[in-house]
């Protein structure tokens, strides 16, 4: 009776786990016991961050538009109110890029905002 011999697809699951630890320092890229350790800490990170980077973004358009209305003489609580009171239907990623980008048109909503007040 033919024996079942595993030797294939355990090479292949090291494989696999020593090519996502490429880059890894000392015995974290070559040591298979090491880079499964590694790799698992890595894929935590990564999935963890995944979700920190929208926080992260949605941080700094804030500090953008309010960088921007305090040049203008508003206070970014202000100016958002205005935006959501006035119906302008454009969020903080599109408000920050305006404010960068396009600052005459940003200055427009800003002075649309200080009128309705």
């Amino acid at each position: 009776m033919a024996r079942i011999k595993r030797g294939v697809a355990s090479k292949a699951r090291h494989k696999k786990i020593l090519k996502m630890a490429k880059g890894y320092r000392g015995r974290a890229k070559s040591c298979i016991r090491v880079a499964i350790e590694k790799v698992e800490k890595g894929l935590q990170y990564a999935y963890r961050d995944r979700r920190n980077k929208k926080r992260d973004f949605r941080s700094i358009w804030i500090q953008r538009i309010n960088a921007a209305v305090r040049d203008q003489g508003m206070v970014y609580s202000t100016f958002m109110a205005g935006v959501i009171k006035e119906g302008i239907g454009l969020n903080r990623k599109m408000l920050s890029e305006m404010a960068i980008h396009q600052p005459q048109d940003f200055n427009k909503i800003v002075e649309r905002i200080r009128a309705a007040q």
